[in-house]
């Protein structure tokens, strides 16, 4: 019976954490997109999220460190511990065989991880400009980038269905490049497209770009 306990205690404890974290996430998220990331401090945060600073601190590092988990957090749309490779969207992907299908697919869930995640990858990359920190993150956000392009770009190769000679570099070239913030905040963002339009014409122009 003790150890019963024991364990059941633990789970609590965890799950306990993972709200607390959750809540200071959420309430970074509400703060950078409302003040900006300098305006928002750490402070502000924790009394939020009904938390101290020094918990913050403690389970984040640094702010600039929190602004990476706030990306995280809303580029999945959650904070479950599931890798986005193993999510049912990259599995239907990975199951599809026609490769126009399987970008299609791809750019669907694109422009729903766009429209959660624009506005903190647009502090993250402005605010570098004004706070060092913020630097190392946004070059972070970029490399992420490249190497997720770099393995949809192999497993689209892997297909035989792209057209002849390209290679798996100039595919995640392309991929890296339409994906980028910039093209959802010209178009959606400054341009006005609705969501749909804006993943249609991503879709026609990497189709058109590889295939």
């Amino acid at each position: 019976m003790t150890e019963v306990k024991r364990q059941y205690d633990a789970s609590g404890r965890r799950a306990q954490a993972r709200q607390r974290r959750r809540d200071v996430v959420v309430a970074a998220r509400d703060l950078f997109e409302a003040n900006g990331f300098q305006a928002t401090t750490i402070t502000a945060v924790a009394k939020r999220a009904g938390v101290s600073a020094e918990s913050i601190y403690k389970g984040f590092g640094t702010k600039a460190a929190l602004a990476k988990a706030v990306f995280d957090f809303v580029l999945a749309g959650d904070d479950e511990p599931v890798p986005m490779a193993e999510r049912p969207e990259s599995q239907a992907i990975q199951a599809e065989p026609d490769v126009r299908r399987k970008i299609a697919l791809y750019v669907d869930g694109l422009s729903l991880r766009q429209e959660r995640s624009a506005r903190v990858q647009i502090l993250i990359r402005d605010g570098r400009h004004h706070d060092e920190t913020l630097r190392e993150t946004w070059q972070t956000l970029l490399d992420e980038r490249l190497i997720g392009m770099t393995m949809f770009g192999r497993h689209l190769v892997d297909s035989g269905q792209l057209r002849d000679g390209i290679t798996v570099e100039e595919v995640a070239d392309v991929l890296w490049t339409y994906i980028s913030v910039e093209l959802y905040e010209l178009l959606v963002l400054q341009r006005g497209w609705p969501l749909e339009r804006y993943a249609a014409w991503i879709g026609r122009a990497i189709t058109d770009a590889l295939h």
